[in-house]
């Protein structure tokens, strides 16, 4: 696809070597607004987690039918990523952000006053589908307004900014809904909106292509109906019996037709929805396809987590929040570090020694018991966020490392696409695997409790007993307990398989340490 001009009016700054986008002393400002959109959208996505048996309670829904709230909105979003290069082609960079960061505080202040599960499902599929660009455009924009040689450490500071959600949401999310309410995880995304918004309208300048590409259609509508039937198949599986449902089986079709199309469309279409030119560079590959494994690990850890911890271990909500908010501090201290190794050590070594370190952070999570203390928790969480930390820069620089800059806007919500199919993904199939295997070790460990087991006598609890209801009570809770914490061991061992699985793609990666930019970046208006 040939490089479209851009057009350039007068109020611009020149563009200079330290300055390719010719921004001048309104980049400070930038990156403030940028960091405020960001650190939004992160907070959303972890925030909630804490509140989730809350607002369980609250809409009267199931232990799976509650991940909807995280999924729903990982999806939407998912689903309009890839509409972020056309739409800032189209309309500009700032319109798109500005209408973007309305629409995501909108929606959030809705997710507030919900007083069901579908109302905040269906408020979270908006805040999904306007938070969508957030993401990839702050990317392109840091990289559009930095020289080629400070983006390692524009990614970082990017990072930071990312990665304090997780540092914030957990405990911030744990301290409103014990001294106010559930609701309030969403109203605080208000102020951060209105702040970013009010950045974004006085100091971005737009950008947008002189003459806007189409916009294939087929490709979107086919790539939409492969990701939404996927989740749908993910989420309503359990409940449906996987396929002895007639509902299952149509759902699959649809989600293999959606994407076999979207492919064709991509490889035969003249200006495809997906840009074949980036397909075509292998950084980009390979890091995207490692980013979907990445997510996966990092993501559905903080889903399971917070109802592991309040309703097995009996954590208040607040103590919930302490325990796994240092995961965050983790993954900020070594972005800090990784910032100051970029273009100096092997990219590949840095992230090979990151998923080296978030697999030992695994390991130590299958020892997870109803016995111990919030420790392990910690420890184990710190250990993981400094690995995440040591991969998340990295990745996001070596994706864009030897893309043409005019591919960047394309590239970055394509990545971002991919990563959140991997949150949406293992969320929804390491919740399905824990009720159901549950299900599987309760009816396991339940025949072994009878009258004529010896060890029950010798070992069982004070409260045991198979001759009143109240007894029959207990024992089915605390087998209950034991096949849950059980199930979590099990789910910790496969993310640690995965990490194990995906450290030789690294491997595949072209080195980038010294690489020379491929191209100039353009002027902003």
């Amino acid at each position: 696809m040939a490089s479209t001009p851009l057009r350039r009016t007068p109020a611009t700054f020149d563009s200079t070597p330290d300055d390719p986008a010719g921004v001048g002393g309104a980049r400070p400002f930038i990156v403030l607004s940028v960091m405020t959109a960001t650190v939004m959208n992160a907070l959303d996505t972890t925030i909630a987690n804490v509140a989730l048996p809350h607002i369980q309670g609250s809409v009267s829904a199931s232990a799976d039918q509650i991940t909807w709230v995280l999924t729903s909105y990982i999806v939407a979003s998912a689903i309009m990523t890839p509409m972020t290069g056309w739409l800032a082609s189209r309309f500009g960079m700032k319109l798109v952000f500005m209408v973007s960061i309305t629409g995501f505080t909108v929606a959030s202040a809705l997710c507030g006053i919900a007083g069901s599960l579908a109302e905040i499902v269906g408020f979270r599929l908006l805040q999904g589908l306007f938070g969508a660009a957030l993401v990839p455009l702050s990317q392109a924009i840091l990289l559009d307004i930095y020289p080629k040689s400070r983006h390692g450490q524009a990614m970082a500071v990017w990072g930071m900014g990312a990665m304090l959600g997780p540092i914030m949401g957990p405990a911030l999310g744990g301290w409103l809904t014990e001294n106010y309410s559930w609701r309030w995880v969403f109203y605080i995304n208000l102020p951060f909106g209105i702040l970013a918004l009010a950045g974004f309208w006085l100091f971005l300048r737009e950008k947008r292509d002189a003459i806007p590409r189409k916009l294939d259609f087929v490709g979107f509508l086919t790539l939409s109906l492969g990701i939404g039937a996927l989740q749908l198949f993910l989420d309503r599986g359990a409940q449906k019996d996987w396929f002895s449902s007639t509902e299952i089986w149509v759902e699959l079709a649809l989600a293999g037709l959606g994407f076999w199309w979207a492919g064709v469309q991509t490889l035969t279409a003249a200006q495809p929805f997906i840009n074949r030119e980036v397909l075509r560079d292998r950084n980009f590959l390979v890091s995207t396809f490692l980013g979907f494994f990445i997510n996966i690990l990092l993501f559905a850890t903080l889903a399971l987590l917070p109802p592991m911890l309040e309703n097995l271990m009996g954590y208040p909500v607040v103590t919930t929040g302490l325990v796994t908010a240092p995961r965050g501090f983790g993954t900020l201290v070594s972005m800090f570090v990784v910032g100051r190794l970029i273009g100096r050590v092997d990219t590949r070594l840095i992230i090979l020694t990151g998923l080296a370190i978030t697999a030992y952070s695994l390991w130590r999570m299958t020892s997870v018991n109803l016995q111990m203390g919030p420790e392990l928790v910690v420890t184990a969480g710190v250990t993981q966020g400094i690995g995440v930390g040591l991969i998340f820069v990295p990745m996001s620089t070596v994706v864009f490392s030897t893309l043409d800059p005019r591919l960047r806007t394309d590239a970055a919500g394509l990545y971002t696409l991919v990563r959140n199919i991997g949150s949406s993904v293992g969320i929804s199939i390491l919740e399905a695997l824990l009720v159901r295997n549950t299900q599987i070790v309760h009816a396991d460990l339940i025949r072994h409790v009878r009258p004529d087991n010896p060890n029950l006598s010798l070992f069982a609890p004070q409260g045991w007993s198979l001759a009143t209801q109240k007894g029959m009570a207990f024992i089915d809770a605390q087998v209950t307990a034991q096949a849950s914490m059980v199930s979590y061991v099990d789910c910790f061992k496969l993310m640690l398989d995965i990490a194990l699985i995906v450290m030789p793609l690294v491997l595949l990666m072209r080195p980038t340490r010294g690489a020379a930019p491929k191209g100039e970046v353009h002027a902003v208006e």
